[in-house]
C-alpha cells in the first residue's frame, strides 16, 4: 500500500494527517502530489470528496519559504465557501506542522479595510476569488511578483463564460515560471482548452471506483411541477434523512420552497448567492450542527 511517506510528504505533515485520522492518500494524491513536488503543470479531475484539497496543498506547503515574508502561492476558488474552507484547511495544516506559513483568504463581499491590514502580516498562501485579489493588487496592497504556484481550484467554474476574463487577468500577474494546479470534478471541453493560457498541463483523471459506486443507491421520481414541493415534503416525512440537501434551480423556487417547508413544521435552511455572507455562514452551521433537516440551494452548494 501507498503510503504519504512513498510520495515525498514531510513527517512533519504526515503526523497532522494521522491525527486527523487521514492514513493512506488518495488516487488523486498518490498521482499529483510526486508531479508537483517535480515542477510539473497539473490538470487534475476526480469526484468531489476525493481529496483534490490536499493533493495540491501538501506539496505546496513543503515548497514554500517562511522566510520570505511575500505571497508565494495564490488558490482561486468561485465562492466564499470553498475558498474558506481551503483557508482553514492550509491554516490547520500550517499551524499543527509548525511551518510558520501564514494563509489569508481574500473574497469579495467581506470587508476590504480588514483584509488590507491582513495583508501588512505578509501572508505565504492567499486564497480567495480572483475578483477581490485583482482589486487589492491594483491598488497596490497585494504583491504578486513573487508568486511560485497558482492552483484554480474547481477550473472549470473558473474559466467559464462568466468567470474566464477576470481569471485570465490574475494570470496575468503572475510571474511567467510559475507551476500551474488546476483540479475539478468535470471537465468540460470549452474550458479545458481555455486553460491552454495557462500552458500544456499534464492531465490525471481518476474515475469512482466500482465499490464507491455501488455504496450510492439513485431513485428518481416524476411528478408535475406544482407537486414537487409537496413530495419533498412527504420523503422527509417518511425517510430516516438526518441531513438533506435539496438542490432547485432558481433562487425564487428556492424561497419559495423554503417557506412552504418551514410552514409544514420542516426544518429548512436556505443556501443562495443572494443571501449575505453571515447568512450563508448560519445555514451551514445550522445543516451541520442537526438544527436544520434540510439545506435548500441552487448550484453554490454543488462543489467543496
Amino acid at each position: 500500500m501507498i503510503t504519504f511517506r512513498d510520495l515525498g510528504v514531510s513527517e512533519a505533515l504526515i503526523e497532522v494527517l494521522a491525527d486527523k485520522n487521514i492514513k493512506a492518500p488518495t488516487p488523486i494524491q498518490q498521482q499529483a502530489i510526486p508531479k508537483i513536488l517535480a515542477g510539473t503543470d497539473i490538470l487534475g479531475v476526480a469526484p468531489t470528496g476525493t481529496g483534490k484539497t490536499l493533493a495540491y496543498l501538501l506539496p505546496i506547503l513543503m515548497q514554500l519559504d517562511k522566510e520570505r515574508r511575500e505571497a508565494q502561492a495564490v488558490v482561486l476558488a468561485p465562492t466564499y465557501e470553498l475558498a474558506m474552507q481551503i483557508t482553514t484547511e492550509a491554516r490547520d495544516l500550517s499551524q499543527k506542522a509548525d511551518l510558520g506559513i501564514r494563509v489569508q483568504g481574500l473574497i469579495g463581499g467581506a470587508n476590504i479595510a480588514r483584509q488590507i491590514d491582513k495583508l501588512k502580516e505578509k501572508p505565504q498562501i492567499v486564497v480567495g476569488s480572483a475578483g477581490r485579489i485583482l482589486e487589492l493588487a491594483r491598488k497596490g496592497k497585494l504583491k504578486l511578483t513573487g508568486v511560485r504556484f497558482l492552483v484554480l481550484d474547481e477550473f472549470d467554474r473558473l474559466l467559464d463564460d462568466q468567470n474566464d476574463m477576470m481569471t485570465a487577468d490574475v494570470v496575468k500577474l503572475l510571474p511567467q515560471d510559475r507551476q500551474a494546479l488546476m483540479f475539478s470534478a468535470t471537465d468540460p471541453k470549452k474550458e479545458r482548452e481555455r486553460a491552454s493560457f495557462l500552458g500544456h498541463p499534464e492531465r490525471i483523471e481518476i474515475e469512482q471506483s466500482a465499490e464507491e459506486m455501488a455504496a450510492c443507491h439513485h431513485y428518481f421520481v416524476t411528478v408535475p411541477f406544482r407537486e414537487k414541493i409537496e413530495r419533498v415534503r412527504k420523503l422527509t416525512r417518511s425517510l430516516p434523512i438526518e441531513r438533506g440537501l435539496v438542490f432547485i434551480n432558481r433562487t425564487f423556487a428556492a424561497e419559495q420552497t423554503l417557506a412552504k417547508l418551514r410552514y409544514e413544521g420542516i426544518r429548512a435552511e436556505s443556501l443562495l448567492g443572494k443571501d449575505a455572507k453571515q447568512s450563508r455562514q448560519s445555514a451551514i452551521a445550522a445543516i451541520k450542527g442537526g438544527r436544520a433537516q434540510l439545506l435548500l440551494s441552487t448550484d453554490l452548494a454543488a462543489r467543496g
